[in-house]
């Protein structure tokens, strides 16, 4: 990992008379699948190890009230792939496929001239798992790789996608893979007997583990952008959403390691166990990170491509009793958000409440592109430059029946049940809980368990105008 830091738009101005680079920076974008915004090397008291995502924040920008725009894979890309809001993104959950007729950011990007590439789960076809065996989305003589934006790529399903698909005869990239290595039966074997929140360790060879093959299509992609032409690559690495799945050497580093308990979790599960499998895949994932700035380092092209490392949403990991994502706890809607390259001040940590919505603009903004009208995203960029305050005092973010609004301090949630006791399961948002309101103030409460909505009426009353 290096540690060189770049000097920003602002400063490269003020010693040579410039306000813009010479020439559009690449654009490279990490989003990992269920990646909670404090399984940091950066968060005091977890023993989590990622020291090229920390050292990418170091010579950037860190946030650590990042937000997604809803807390499942499927509505969390179309909003970032649309810039639009949750409720304008044309995808209210997992079941839904992307409007192939609403615009991309992919597209107006490789229009403008960029080579746009990306690898991983897309789930930008969530539902209609066509991926193909080598994963260019080719259905009926129609690419939807190329609808959606795409120069190139290999779409592969999520985990559980890419199991139910082999069984029915949708053959993904990384299955097809697996075959070609004799080991399909063996994976197929190990994803029926497991759970899926466990230790266990996958029978699979470090090579031949999904993130591993994943990022090495990445590699792959970037060697084949065209000379001379800016580009754009998405790795979408399958981790680390459950099950939590690691290689045998992945989970030897944390044999021994320990972890807080979760907030209010329960306590019959060997809860170590589970998070040393996480923090796993988050390790190997951030091993990733480092090797792609060392190629970029080698090959000459560091100084010019403007790095973010963020996820789609979180994971609750046994806080208040949940697993997964889909609920309005930070540990769900929160996400990691890391930013360095051309253009970005060095060493700044960012308290305020920001969205991955806004990526889109920002992406958009660095190409030199305008923001199409219709989209909602707005551009980081005046503030990653220190030349702007941030652009936004209230984030949002909803599925289903609930809908949140967070200022950085308080959190207001509208239609979605509390635990009544500890032992109570959570319920998603129903027709009985439409006007439930809850406010939490993470400021004295960061553990989401005290709702103060009874007597904060003015505060529930401006953040509620935000919904």
């Amino acid at each position: 990992m290096q540690n060189k830091s770049h000097r920003t738009f602002l400063e490269t101005a003020l010693a040579g008379g410039q306000t813009r680079p010479a020439s559009r920076p690449n654009i490279l974008l990490f989003l990992p699948d269920q990646h909670r915004f404090d399984w940091l090397g950066s968060t005091a008291g977890l023993p989590v190890r990622t020291p090229n995502i920390d050292a990418l924040a170091e010579r950037g920008v860190r946030f650590t009230n990042a937000i997604c725009p809803s807390p499942v894979c499927v509505p969390s890309r179309a909003a970032l792939a649309s810039g639009k809001e949750f409720d304008r993104c044309g995808t209210p959950d997992n079941n839904f496929n992307y409007p192939v007729n609403q615009v991309t950011f992919y597209r107006l990007l490789r229009d403008s001239g960029y080579f746009v590439a990306g690898c991983g789960k897309f789930d930008l076809a969530k539902p209609a798992r066509t991926w193909g065996r080598d994963g260019k989305q080719v259905v009926t003589g129609v690419s939807y790789l190329d609808l959606w934006g795409f120069s190139d790529g290999i779409d592969n399903g999520g985990k559980h996608d890419a199991i139910m698909g082999y069984k029915k005869g949708q053959v993904g990239p990384y299955m097809a893979y697996l075959e070609s290595r004799g080991l399909v039966q063996e994976h197929l074997a190990d994803y029926d007997r497991r759970r899926r929140y466990d230790d266990y360790v996958t029978p699979l060879p470090d090579d031949a583990y999904c993130d591993n093959w994943i990022a090495r299509n990445g590699l792959g992609l970037l060697g084949q952008a065209p000379s001379g032409r800016p580009w754009f690559l998405q790795v979408n690495f399958n981790g680390p959403h459950e099950p939590m799945d690691v290689t045998a050497s992945m989970k030897d580093r944390w044999k021994d390691v320990k972890f807080p308990s979760p907030n209010n979790g329960p306590p019959e599960l060997d809860h170590d166990g589970i998070r040393q499998n996480y923090s796993g895949m988050v390790e190997n994932i951030d091993r990733w990170v480092g090797i792609y700035i060392e190629h970029l380092a080698k090959t000459g092209q560091l100084d010019n491509t403007l790095i973010v490392y963020s996820s789609d949403h979180g994971e609750m990991l046994g806080d208040h009793r949940r697993w997964g994502k889909s609920v309005p706890y930070q540990p769900s809607v929160g996400v990691p958000l890391v930013i360095a390259g051309p253009g970005v001040r060095s060493g700044w940590v960012c308290q305020a409440p920001v969205t991955t919505l806004d990526l889109t603009a920002t992406f958009l903004g660095a190409a030199g592109l305008s923001i199409p009208d219709d989209m909602d995203s707005r551009s980081m960029g005046p503030m990653l430059a220190g030349e702007a305050a941030p652009s936004r005092k209230i984030v949002r973010s909803g599925l289903g029946g609930w809908r949140m609004a967070y200022d950085g301090r308080y959190k207001l949630i509208r239609g979605f049940d509390a635990p009544r006791t500890a032992d109570d399961p959570e319920p998603l948002a129903t027709s009985a809980t439409a006007d439930k309101v809850l406010l939490f103030d993470l400021k004295t409460d960061p553990l989401e368990r005290t709702d103060i909505a009874a007597g904060s009426p003015q505060i529930v009353e401006r953040l509620t105008s935000e919904l």
